[in-house]
């Protein structure tokens, strides 16, 4: 009998914010972007401004808020591919940046957080935009994400 596709999701709401969406939400965004793996574990954690420049100050040398950051599950060689659900890692995302720059970009805030949770999610998977040839593979599949989801491409203004 095939293996059941599953996704372990915990979602975390640290930021009091009530804008912030439902679990099935972010499910839904990442299964989209899995490129077909099954069987995986993540969190993804939304945060206040505070608890995010703290993260990215800590992990990034860089004393602001940012929107979001991924935290890659760090396992042993010898046990990738050997645990089932596959922790990823996690997704932090801040709701005061998401929702601020949504408005900044005239986007609806449910795109800009799909966007983002896609964007982390890649992140996890290995994907990075370090220089122009990851930046515009990631981004590529960011939109065919996206379009998707019925979402317009993000970085055509």
């Amino acid at each position: 009998m095939p293996e059941t596709k599953t996704i372990e999701l915990e979602c975390q709401n640290a930021s009091g914010s009530p804008n912030v969406p439902s679990a099935a939400e972010f499910e839904r965004w990442i299964a989209i972007a899995l490129e077909g793996r099954q069987n995986v574990a993540l969190t993804v954690r939304v945060v206040d401004e505070a608890e995010m420049q703290a993260l990215n100050s800590r992990f990034r040398g860089r004393d602001k808020p940012t929107n979001v950051l991924s935290f890659p599950a760090d396992l042993p060689a010898a046990l990738k591919g050997k645990i089932s659900p596959e922790p990823l890692g996690d997704i932090v995302i801040c709701a005061e940046v998401v929702q601020a720059e949504a408005d900044q970009q005239n986007k609806p805030h449910k795109d800009h957080w799909a966007h983002l949770t896609i964007h982390g999610l890649l992140h996890l998977l290995g994907h990075d935009h370090q220089d122009a040839h990851e930046a515009d593979a990631m981004e590529r599949q960011e939109i065919e994400c996206l379009a998707a989801l019925g979402i317009a491409d993000p970085y055509n203004h």
